[in-house]
């Protein structure tokens, strides 16, 4: 476990003295609760984690067990590739009968799916290679690498916000669009940090990297001609 306030580890969070009388532990290096959430409803440390607060993050990531990593990365790459393939559909000019096939929707659905899963491992990549190459130390082992990729997946959650900003499409849909991808970025940038311990400012050259190489992934894509 690790404290929410101060990240240092932990032997337990609370201490049962049976009879349902439950007492937070305290940490011996900042003096304060391990972890007060555990005594938060779920939805109060969701509107927490939205909010990016570092608490609600180490929370979440060190002293819950959230096993979702895996399917909360397809769902929210299936919602990017839905909103891509419907801009697709919606910017096709051409009126030929053959278009309106089924079968050919779904492979530009399925195209798209390739591309978004393309292009979310070039950023992580680019995350990864930043932090390696100037903290070598922090990415030593198996473990800091899973945890650091768990932490980034499980912070990609507002990826989710793209399926109603489409749906409820409005003359401020391309704005939503460009707020959830910074809302998504930002809670990125606090996942680094949480898993890390390291400043907002190296978080942010993290991100900045990993944007680049998203940006060298959609480069050569439009260099092929393809629609991304």
């Amino acid at each position: 476990y690790r404290c929410g306030e101060c990240s240092d580890e932990a032997p337990e969070l609370y201490r049962d003295y049976q009879r349902g009388v439950l007492r937070l532990s305290i940490c011996k290096s900042c003096q304060k609760p391990v972890d007060k959430y555990i005594e938060y409803d779920p939805v109060i440390i969701l509107i927490n984690a939205i909010l990016c607060k570092a608490q609600a993050y180490r929370h979440i990531l060190f002293n819950t067990k959230i096993n979702i990593h895996g399917k909360l990365c397809i769902f929210c790459l299936l919602c990017e590739a839905y909103v891509r393939w419907l801009q697709l559909q919606d910017s096709s000019q051409n009126i030929d009968p053959d278009d309106l096939i089924r079968y050919a929707k779904e492979w530009d659905f399925y195209r798209m799916f390739g591309i978004a899963s393309l292009e979310q491992t070039a950023f992580l990549v680019g995350i990864f290679t930043a932090l390696w190459v100037a903290r070598p130390e922090m990415l030593k082992t198996k473990s800091d690498f899973i945890l650091l990729l768990k932490a980034l997946l499980l912070s990609s959650y507002g990826k989710l916000l793209l399926i109603p900003a489409v749906i409820w499409e409005h003359d401020y849909t391309p704005l939503c669009l460009h707020l959830i991808k910074v809302f998504v970025l930002t809670s990125n940038s606090q996942a680094i940090r949480v898993t890390l311990n390291l400043s907002r400012k190296f978080a942010l050259l993290a991100i900045l990297n990993g944007l680049l190489f998203e940006s060298g992934v959609v480069y050569l894509f439009q260099r092929t001609g393809l629609n991304v």
